[in-house]
């Protein structure tokens, strides 16, 4: 098994992650292995939902311009009276 040696920690820091650790029931060591694996596990998480989303996205060819494009949505539109002032 590894080991991994942590300098420089900011007091405050240390003093937090202690305070966490006492409420875990667990070493300050224990708690960051904690804190690590929680952290590496939703951030892969994160990453599949992500690469999940956008495989069900799907793009299409279109040749037309963007402007082409807008004018057929605006021609097709239907006329309404539903903004229409109430005299």
């Amino acid at each position: 098994m590894a080991t991994l040696q942590v300098k420089s920690i900011d007091d405050q820091l240390y003093k937090a992650l202690g305070r966490l650790a006492a409420q875990e029931h667990r070493s300050i060591s224990q708690q960051v292995i904690a804190i690590l694996k929680e952290h590496l596990s939703r951030s892969a998480r994160q990453r599949n939902a992500t690469e999940e989303f956008l495989s069900l996205c799907s793009t299409w060819k279109d040749d037309r311009t963007a402007a082409e494009i807008v004018g057929d949505i605006r021609s097709k539109r239907k006329a309404t009276h539903r903004f229409k002032e109430i005299l």
